[in-house]
This record gives C-alpha cells, sequence and structure tokens, in this order.
C-alpha cells in the first residue's frame, strides 16, 4: 500500500511533535518531513515532494499564504491543506484562493483531520464546517491595493496624514483620498476603528 506521504509546516514545535504523533500512528500515512516557517516549507516540499502539506499560516520568514502560493505554483502536486488557529476568516480565504485544498482549524478533532487528510490526497477538497461559518459570518475584507495597504500599516504605526505622505512620497490629498477608500473598504467608521479591524483580521503583520 502506497502511503500519504505528509509534510507538516509549523513554527510550533509542540504542534509539530503532536501531529507527528498522531498522523504516523495510521498505516495508511507518513510524515516525510517537518518545517519550522514558510520559507523551509517550500524548499522541503521542493526536496521531498510529499502529497500533503499541513500548512500553518503565521509564521515567520514567509507566512502561509505566501508558501502556499509558491507551493501551488512550483509543486501543485503538493496539496496544501491549511492547519490554522486563526479566528477570522480573511487569511484562511487568502491561502484557499492561493490554492490550498483544505482548511480546519487547530481545534478540530483528530477524526476530522485524518479523514480530511484522506479527502485531500484523493484530489478533493475540505473547508470545515466551522471555518464555513467563521467565512459565513466574518466575510473577509475586500482585497486592498498595494498603496493601500502601505497606508493601512501606516496607521497602525500612529503616524498622521503628514507623515504618512512623507513615507510614502505622496501629497497630503492623496493621503486623504487613500484613507477614505480604505475605511470604506474594510467597513470602518474612522482610522481608530480601521486599526482595529486590521489587527483582529490580521491584516498588518506586526
Amino acid at each position: 500500500m502506497n502511503k500519504i506521504r505528509i509534510l507538516i509546516a509549523d513554527d510550533h514545535k509542540i504542534v509539530r511533535m503532536g501531529l507527528k504523533a498522531l498522523l504516523s500512528s495510521e498505516k495508511d500515512l507518513a510524515v516525510v518531513g517537518e518545517a519550522d516557517d514558510g520559507k523551509v516549507a517550500v524548499s522541503e516540499a521542493l526536496r521531498l515532494k510529499p502529497d500533503i502539506v499541513i500548512m500553518d499560516l503565521m509564521m515567520p520568514e514567509m507566512d502561509g499564504e505566501t508558501a502556499t502560493a509558491e507551493l501551488s505554483r512550483q509543486l501543485p502536486s503538493a496539496k496544501v491543506v491549511v492547519l490554522t488557529s486563526v479566528s477570522t476568516s480573511d487569511r484562511i480565504v487568502s491561502a484557499l484562493e492561493a490554492g490550498a485544498r483544505g482548511a480546519i482549524l487547530k481545534t478540530t478533532d483528530d477524526t476530522t483531520l485524518l479523514n480530511a487528510i484522506r479527502r485531500i490526497a484523493e484530489g478533493r477538497q475540505y473547508v470545515s464546517p466551522s471555518i464555513q461559518r467563521l467565512i459565513a459570518t466574518d466575510p473577509p475584507v475586500e482585497k486592498l491595493s498595494q498603496r493601500q495597504q502601505e497606508v493601512l500599516e501606516s496607521l497602525t504605526q500612529g503616524l498622521n496624514n503628514k507623515d504618512i505622505a512623507l513615507k510614502l512620497g505622496i501629497s497630503n490629498a492623496r493621503v486623504e483620498e487613500l484613507i477614505a477608500t480604505l475605511l470604506s473598504k474594510i467597513d470602518a467608521a474612522n482610522r481608530t476603528e480601521a486599526v482595529a479591524i486590521a489587527l483582529k483580521k490580521h491584516l498588518v503583520k506586526i
């Protein structure tokens, strides 16, 4: 019997150890490698060519969404399963759009995780009911342009309009225009709420 070959990518060693113990106890599964950040996950996947990559989203060096996009481009045969503790939909949806074949919360039970891995290995998709509910009740914000993203990051750093204009090399009027569009896109009433939403939904890296 050909085993399903799995690479585990998570920056917490204890999570990798727990997953490895669980998966290795199954006759049809084999853990062939581990990675503690997204960059290593991509390089190890290219080297080991696993069937499944279990991908955390919040990792150093390269986050899970970026790593998923890289694997979709360079090694489409490796099917990515997002396993995350992220409690908002934005990053999960981003990973799915980048090519992930499934998404599961870390609070899921062992049976659900194992069934999802087998299902995805067969070429199907699996998004857990808890994540489906999360996406329905907390829909992701509309994708921001690069400039809007820069403005949002500047707001979370506490910069005023003049500072943002100097930082980005644009006029004060352009900053005001970008902030107005940004507030509308993320459904924020003001700058303070925009920062709160950005932090809650992990729209910026801190």
